[in-house]
């Protein structure tokens, strides 16, 4: 069973900026779209960006522009650069494949932007 590890989530401004880290068990990641999701108080968990095997991504319109997601094989990790940071972007960030999420939801990382 596969074991997912999201890191680097913190409290941040307004505009600022944050870099989020989801470790992947197991050698089969390379094999998989890997996805960020997010899910805020009282809302239903939601899409933010994926990312192909080989590196296609995509993103929702309300991080695109603002959100980078990558990926590195080698070390089972996907990434997720987020910059000019909102108030509603606060929620706790969560990573899996897509568009099935297949694996066990880790425990996720709180992201908050306030000031």
């Amino acid at each position: 069973q596969v074991q997912l590890a999201e890191s680097g989530g913190g409290l941040v401004q307004p505009g600022g900026s944050l870099r989020l880290s989801c470790a992947a068990s197991g050698s089969i990641f390379s094999s998989y779209t890997m996805a960020w999701y997010r899910q805020a108080p009282g809302k239903q968990r939601e899409l933010v960006a994926s990312t192909t095997s080989g590196g296609w991504t995509f993103y929702v319109d309300f991080v695109r522009g603002r959100f980078t997601i990558s990926r590195d094989n080698a070390k089972n990790t996907v990434y997720l650069q987020m910059n000019s940071l909102k108030p509603e972007d606060t929620a706790v960030y969560y990573c899996n494949t897509h568009p099935r999420e297949l694996w066990t939801w880790g425990q996720g990382t709180q992201v908050t932007v306030s000031s």
